[in-house]
């Protein structure tokens, strides 16, 4: 939580939309709010838990059984462009699994946090469990796979086939926040391709947290290594695992 403030707190300092986004690839953005929210977290990591690996969305590092995952600004399009839905999120992986994470929106006052075993908490009120869902009922958040257009084919046919089945569809702009409002019921479902584990470690925990149900598109456990997630309560969960796999299956 320390780490996440910290990086929260320079971002706040730096101010919404204050700094012009370099272009990384076709859709993925980095500014110097990023580079300064990820430094200040680093910092707090280094000197609160010398000797764990960082895995940092801009500065890289090597991906360990044990490590600390760090997004500093996770939305960085949106921030960019003065939208507010962003996030700073950190979390602690531990023999591939998510143990501990902290999702921060700086400028929505919003402090997500859980530990494995221990539930999870919005601005220190623990959230209550999940039930299982109405799909009839559910609007539900996605994003689109951006960073490798060529699995749009995977991708089309869930999403077409959920806008059906469910309610209604939200695209926020950030998959930390997306999963944590998940958790906290204000969404009732979340699906992707191609995420980094830097992007779901932290909310995917608040998700399970809750009794919520987090896996891959065949219903696996891999999302941390493939980035391709379904996280819902049951019923939700049941639902869209049958629309993912129904591509595969012609």
């Amino acid at each position: 939580m320390e780490a996440a403030r910290a990086g929260s707190q320079r971002l706040l300092d730096i101010g919404l939309g204050a700094r012009p986004a370099e272009f990384k690839a076709r859709g993925d953005y980095v500014t110097q709010a990023d580079r300064e929210s990820e430094h200040a977290i680093m910092e707090v990591l280094a000197r609160l838990c010398p000797g764990v690996s960082i895995l940092a969305e801009e500065t890289g590092g090597t991906a360990q059984p044990t490590m600390w995952a760090v997004d500093p600004l996770d939305g960085t399009t949106n921030y960019s462009r003065g939208i507010p839905v962003a996030a700073v999120s950190v979390a602690l992986i531990e023999a591939g699994q998510p143990v501990l994470g902290v999702i921060i929106a700086p400028w929505l006052g919003l402090e997500f946090s859980a530990a494995r075993g221990r539930g999870a908490e919005l601005n220190g009120v623990p959230l209550p469990p999940l039930g299982p869902g109405d799909p009839e009922r559910s609007v539900l958040a996605t994003g689109f796979p951006f960073r490798r257009r060529q699995r749009l084919p995977q991708y089309l046919p869930l999403a077409r086939a959920a806008l059906d089945r469910f309610e209604d569809l939200r695209r926020t702009g950030s998959a930390a926040l997306d999963l944590a409002w998940t958790a906290s019921g204000s969404l009732d479902g979340y699906f992707e391709l191609d995420l980094r584990i830097w992007d779901l470690a932290a909310g995917a925990l608040l998700v399970q947290e809750v009794g919520g149900h987090v896996t891959d598109w065949s219903g696996g456990q891999a999302w941390t290594s493939t980035g391709d997630v379904l996280a819902a309560p049951a019923a939700v969960h049941e639902v869209l695992l049958e629309l993912a796999r129904e591509p595969a299956q012609g």
